[in-house]
């Protein structure tokens, strides 16, 4: 495997998932703040801008701690590229290609995490404008719909995909009781 290629390749998706992010938010921004809802399925989802945009976290938690979110996502942002990497390694050593999906699931996450953190340095909170009104759920944006399929395909994968082996590199001790610690 030619690892200028795979990390190429990753680098180039998660760079298409943060515009994409961008784009939408933009369009958001000059679309639809000021303005009246737009319904995309009446009384179920609609594009609503979120005036003030959202300076805290799911369900504004911790609102107005724009500071704590970029220190914050920037250590997860960290330990995302240190897996990704061991992720790497492991499929190196075992010339195994079974991890490749999990680095694209972390590397969605990563765009979702750079994407509100671009809001968070730019605007001082995150651009958020997709409202599920049917539940009367919070709104949110695309990094937040990455973050989310993420966490449920990781789930998905760990338990259904990979074998606890699989795994053992987020372990400080993997395969064979090695230390894997860098």
């Amino acid at each position: 495997m030619n690892k200028y290629k795979y990390w190429l390749k990753i680098a180039l998706f998660e760079i298409i998932l943060i515009i994409f992010d961008q784009i939408t938010k933009y369009w958001a921004a000059i679309s639809l703040k000021g303005k009246n809802e737009f319904n995309i399925i009446k009384d179920v989802l609609c594009f609503h801008y979120l005036d003030g945009g959202n300076t805290g976290a799911a369900w504004g938690m911790l609102s107005g701690k724009t500071f704590l979110f970029v220190i914050f996502t920037l250590v997860a942002i960290a330990f995302i590229v240190k897996i990704m990497l061991n992720i790497f390694r492991l499929m190196q050593s075992d010339k195994s290609t079974k991890l490749v999906a999990l680095n694209y699931v972390f590397a969605t996450l990563m765009a979702g995490a750079v994407g509100n953190l671009i809001d968070r340095v730019l605007h001082q909170y995150v651009i958020d404008f997709i409202y599920f009104k049917l539940i009367n759920f919070p709104i949110f944006n695309v990094a937040d719909i990455y973050v989310t399929v993420t966490m449920i395909l990781l789930l998905i994968l760990i338990l259904f995909f990979y074998k606890e082996e699989d795994l053992d590199f987020l372990n400080r001790k993997g395969k064979h009781g090695r230390d894997n610690r860098n």
